[in-house]
């Protein structure tokens, strides 16, 4: 009998280019056909053959505390009862704001958007049109969304200016963005020295989780703080994948720097689309209505998709969830390091609050270059066998993993136990 997920990848590949709607979801870096899943709860999801995966992607971090939790689809259908979007101002937005800015000090005022890439487009155009410079600075393997400016990758030399990493980006979009490398803070004082009067802003990841799980550095970040306040540029923090997923407050308590600008996503919509940037009042001031950035979205601020996000934000600060989540990570971590060990494979593992790295290689990766020198082969392998045992990865070497609080002690060994048959497999 034909595999239902077969017959429906082969009917997606008619209307959809590559059969999906986010080109990780197809299984090209992996191989093999992507399960098309019908229902999820707590820390498993059900494929088309109603397979019960456990799963460690949670829509890529949104589902913090499990999938479907009760409060949440509660709110979602109590918000829904009373209409799905109004195309006007809602309590719900000005709720949400507040709880953001209550949450990261470092933002006094908020907007709205519906995705991680609206976010840091609108950031990017923000701090260029305050700034009234074009520069920016991005580095190798962060991934901002898919933005023209980018989606970029590094030039031939420290003062070249990117290349497009996407058909379709004009060159004169990119030359305006340098790629430099992650964790370098020799670069950054090197391009500020240069060129420093010309940035508009710098933008990162302070917990890189598209080339895998990376950790920035203390001192990457605090060069970075120094230099765009030096120079009167302006630091972005990226953190609509790690923001509320690596702590209450962001990377930002974490490395214990304010950004000037923070873009969040993911957790802060519990599944739906929302995601927000915001920072310093005097530069949300220059957004309209008030000043001459402009951004606007139909769908900004979604009554039901706010409801859904709201609730997440406040089962998260339960007392007790982040040191059981953190737990849980490091637990997972730590258990498949050792059981890798024990079959003499090279391989290491990271964790930062619920988010976790796995890496064929003997030391945890600091930069692009240290992930991309990792054994992705093996690491295929290695998925697949996963995928046979019921434990879904993201099907890429190059995605960080995500753990939510609906994955208790049984889980977890669950989940180590298959990994020690894989690796004894390897």
């Amino acid at each position: 009998m034909t595999d239902k997920n077969d017959l429906l990848f082969a009917r997606a590949q008619k209307t959809t280019p590559g059969g999906v709607n986010s080109p990780v979801r197809a299984f090209r870096s992996v191989g093999g056909t992507p399960r098309f899943i019908t229902r999820a709860e707590g820390a498993y999801f059900w494929d088309a053959e109603d397979k019960r995966y456990i799963d460690y992607i949670g829509s890529w971090g949104p589902a913090i505390v499990g999938h479907a939790h009760p409060a949440v689809v509660q709110a979602v259908q109590e918000a829904a009862s009373r209409g799905l979007s109004f195309g006007a101002p809602t309590e719900g937005e000005i709720l949400m704001a507040e709880e953001i800015c209550k949450l990261v000090p470092s933002i006094e005022q908020v907007r709205l958007v519906s995705s991680g890439t609206e976010a840091t487009m609108s950031a990017l155009r923000l701090a260029r049109g305050a700034t009234k410079r074009d520069k920016i600075i991005k580095f190798e393997g962060c991934y901002h969304g898919h933005a023209d400016s980018l989606l970029v990758k590094a030039g031939s030399g420290l003062l070249t200016f990117g290349n497009p990493t996407s058909a379709g980006v004009p060159e004169d979009f990119s030359k305006h963005t340098l790629v430099l490398d992650y964790n370098n803070s020799q670069q950054l004082e090197d391009v500020f020295a240069s060129i420093g009067d010309q940035i508009a802003c710098v933008i990162v990841e302070p917990v890189a989780g598209n080339m895998n799980l990376i950790r920035a550095t203390q001192e990457f970040l605090q060069t970075m703080r120094d230099l765009c306040t030096k120079h009167g540029s302006v630091l972005i923090f990226d953190e609509v994948m790690c923001g509320f997923r690596v702590g209450l407050h962001g990377a930002q308590a974490l490395y214990n720097i304010s950004a000037d600008l923070t873009c969040l996503g993911k957790v802060i919509g519990g599944g739906l689309p929302v995601a927000a940037f915001g920072g310093r009042a005097d530069l949300m001031a220059h957004m309209a209505p008030l000043g001459g950035v402009y951004q606007a979205g139909t769908l900004s601020g979604n009554p039901v998709a706010v409801a859904a996000g709201m609730t997440t934000l406040k089962l998260i600060q339960a007392p007790g969830f982040y040191e059981y989540l953190t737990k849980q990570t490091r637990t997972l971590a730590d258990g498949l390091s050792a059981a890798a060990k024990q079959a003499g494979l090279a391989f290491s593992a990271d964790a930062v609050g619920g988010m976790f790295g796995v890496y064929f290689s003997d030391k945890v990766p600091t930069s692009y270059a240290e992930i991309m020198a990792s054994d992705k082969e093996t690491f295929n392998r290695f998925f697949h066998l996963m995928l046979d045992a019921s434990v879904y990865l993201a099907p890429s070497a190059f995605e960080a993993g995500f753990v939510s609080a609906s994955h208790n002690d049984i889980i977890i060994q669950d989940t180590i136990a298959a990994a020690a048959k894989a690796f004894a497999e390897l």
